[in-house]
């Protein structure tokens, strides 16, 4: 299968969409940034020439000035609260978390405190209100206390929940394979999977359908995906690609 033939179905999907006239809402969260990098600049140039905004999840306890100084120069990046220090607390027998119930609520609830105070120095202009869990994993019990923190969002990864005290702004596609190459997922694989997300919203598409990228650990295949998605997308009369902020408030 060629590249372009990768491509058939979500197209084919998309011109369904637009010949009925509805709009499908695409919105873009990369994760685990804390220092300018190579493929920071890398995600940065691919998202701007395209004109898709872009929500990067911070850590935080290891950022500081320079990534907020790389990050003026990007009015189409915003920043959300991504946990504490990516640190897990959980046992060896469980999946990863950092805010899970492990520790004392006030323990994480402070950390989470400092991080909003960290962020809201270095972002004050780009900043939305918005948690995003290291391993998208968070100990439900905190949800109702997040908005005295000043997050009155929450990302975490699958279809939201109707019955969350918390407002959510999902991912549903991720572009690497973390439970085996580590690598990008096959192209094919993740177009399919974008089309059965466009599908499952055709009669109901409240909810936007998010992808989810991890840039300092991409390889060839998935900045290939990426870069096809883009290119496939952004000028594409069925899709708006939306910011985080903006879905919030909407």
């Amino acid at each position: 299968m060629t590249v372009d033939e990768t491509w058939v179905p979500l197209r084919a999907e998309l011109d369904r969409w637009q010949a009925a006239g509805r709009t499908a809402r695409f919105w873009l969260r990369d994760d685990d940034a804390v220092e300018p990098t190579a493929p920071l600049d890398r995600l940065l140039d691919l998202t701007g020439k395209a004109g898709v905004p872009l929500t990067l999840a911070v850590i935080p306890a290891s950022t500081g000035e320079a990534l907020a100084a790389r990050l003026a120069s990007a009015p189409h990046v915003l920043v959300a609260l991504h946990g504490w220090a990516h640190t897990n607390h959980a046992g060896d027998d469980e999946k990863k978390q950092e805010l899970g119930a492990h520790r004392p609520p006030e323990l994480v609830l402070g950390e989470l405190r400092d991080g909003m105070g960290i962020l809201q120095r270095l972002y004050s202009q780009q900043l939305v209100s918005m948690l995003v869990p290291p391993w998208n994993r968070i100990n439900k019990a905190l949800l109702p206390l997040l908005s005295a923190l000043g997050l009155n969002a929450l990302s975490v990864y699958g279809r939201a929940r109707t019955d969350s005290p918390i407002a959510l702004l999902n991912t549903h596609v991720d572009v690497m394979n973390w439970h085996g190459t580590r690598g990008g997922r096959p192209h094919a694989e993740l177009v399919a999977e974008l089309v059965r997300e466009l599908q499952a919203r055709f009669e109901d598409h409240a909810e936007p359908i998010g992808i989810l990228t991890h840039h300092l650990v991409h390889d060839a295949t998935a900045w290939d995906f990426l870069s096809g998605l883009l290119d496939q997308t952004h000028s594409h009369p069925a899709v708006v690609w939306t910011s985080a902020a903006e879905l919030l408030s909407g």
